[in-house]
């Protein structure tokens, strides 16, 4: 009783130790672009279930070597006859002739022990079975460079977005700023009884919007800080600022690279994963071929049988066997299953090489349309910059222009509207342009 009350006692202390254990402390990180993309390379569930693919592949190269390798098994077996089976013999043995004498062969308790051995000497299929699994796990390789060539972009996307989201919050805090001020010289001047209280109104109409647009982007930046985290594969609670800023990322570095290498589609995965495809279906059609050719085998076997009236005594005496032996298989006739299981096969061939070379198309295709979006990109983002500094001087002159009595409120109204509508261009194209990069990248196949 003491013993369990004890016990008692322990498994209390520990289950109230284990509930006031505080949870995990959030971690924080300030990372790059290539250092977040290098975390999601350790973390992002893609790339992890890739690389276990892999590891997957090496396991089915041991176990297809293995099938080479002798096969060793051992069996056992016991008896017992509750009655013994009857066999009827001719009367004539037993000098009654035109009768059957039933007769029990064999004893109450049979028992046998056996080990038996088998080894391959000669088979096709396996042989080519070998090859297969190395270019097997030649594949599961290439997938897992997609996968982390995926999770590369992904994240790469993600990040470049919070970096918009807070460039379109800057520019917002310059527009507040400046809206603010305006209004607060508006007010004073209404006061003063130089501008009508319906100037001060739409100032302040413009205000209350920029402030609720930029609450309203706050949360969406947030947002974003989320989807770059799920795309790391980064627990949501950790906390996550970035060390690049928009001035690091030089999007002109690819403009004197817009040629197409004509061979530029071997650095791409996909060309190399078709690649494989069609090695594994060139040895399905050899492994086809195997299945004509005879295949050898060496086997053996040792028992023993114990054989006895008495459970007791059963195993007092043995009487062992064994032998070795070959097994030819030589395949004569299947109905030609054979043969057009190998013309299926070199069919399938054919069509991933036909299915390479439409890839091949298409990857070249694919650059040039990245090639476009991207100069597109950059043009289009060179002209939204233009704009927004000319929205930027027109805003100034009207204003100058109104507080000297020579222009209306109007005008600076929609000369404030003008320019947070050219940011708003400015901060789309900024991140097309940058999305526009990274497709790039990946069509040329820069991305590894």
């Amino acid at each position: 009783m003491k013993r369990i009350l004890t016990l008692l006692i322990c498994i209390t202390g520990a289950l109230r130790g284990y509930s006031q254990t505080p949870p995990a402390t959030p971690q924080t990180y300030n990372f790059s672009v290539q250092e977040a993309v290098n975390y999601a390379y350790q973390h992002q569930n893609k790339v992890l279930n890739a690389n276990l693919d892999v590891k997957s592949a090496e396991y089915k190269v041991k176990e297809t070597i293995g099938q080479g390798l002798p096969q060793v098994d051992g069996t056992a077996s016991f008896t017992d006859y509750l009655k013994i089976p009857t066999q009827l013999l001719p009367g004539e043995f037993f000098n009654q002739p035109g009768t059957f004498i039933p007769v029990q062969f064999g004893v109450k308790y049979n028992s046998s022990l056996a080990v038996n051995a088998t080894q391959i000497i000669f088979k096709g299929s396996y042989l080519v079975g070998l090859q297969a699994s190395k270019t097997y796990k030649e594949l599961s390789i290439r997938s897992a460079t997609a996968s982390k060539i995926d999770v590369n972009v992904n994240v790469t996307k993600a990040y470049y977005q919070v970096l918009v989201s807070n460039e379109q919050i800057r520019l917002q805090d310059a527009n507040i700023k400046q809206l603010k001020l305006q209004l607060d010289q508006t007010v004073a001047q209404n006061q003063q009884g130089t501008v009508e209280k319906i100037d001060v109104d739409r100032i302040r109409v413009q205000y209350n919007n920029l402030v609720t647009t930029r609450e309203n982007t706050l949360r969406t930046m947030a947002l974003n800080y989320q989807l770059l985290k799920f795309q790391m594969g980064m627990p949501i609670e950790d906390n996550l600022t970035l060390s690049n800023k928009l001035t690091d990322i030089k999007l002109d570095e690819n403009v004197a690279d817009v040629t197409i290498d004509t061979a530029f589609y071997h650095k791409r995965i996909e060309y190399a994963l078709q690649e494989t495809q069609i090695k594994l279906n060139q040895f399905d059609v050899k492994n086809k071929k195997a299945a004509f050719l005879p295949s050898l085998s060496a086997n053996g076997t040792y028992s023993a049988s114990y054989q006895n009236n008495s459970f007791r005594d059963l195993y007092s005496s043995s009487f062992p066997s064994s032998y070795i032996g070959l097994t030819l298989n030589v395949p004569i006739f299947s109905g030609g299953q054979r043969t057009n299981q190998l013309r299926q096969s070199q069919i399938t061939v054919q069509k991933s090489i036909n299915d390479l070379e439409n890839l091949k198309n298409s990857l070249h295709l694919d650059a040039q349309k990245a090639n476009v979006s991207f100069i597109n990109g950059l043009q289009t983002l060179k002209n939204q910059e233009e704009s927004r500094k000319l929205a930027e001087e027109v805003l100034r002159v009207s204003q100058i222009k109104y507080q000297q009595g020579v222009g209306s409120s109007i005008e600076v109204t929609q000369a404030q509207t003008a320019l947070e509508e050219a940011d708003n261009k400015y901060i789309q194209g900024l991140y097309d342009a940058m999305v526009s990069k990274v497709d790039l990248d990946k069509a040329y196949g820069r991305i590894q």
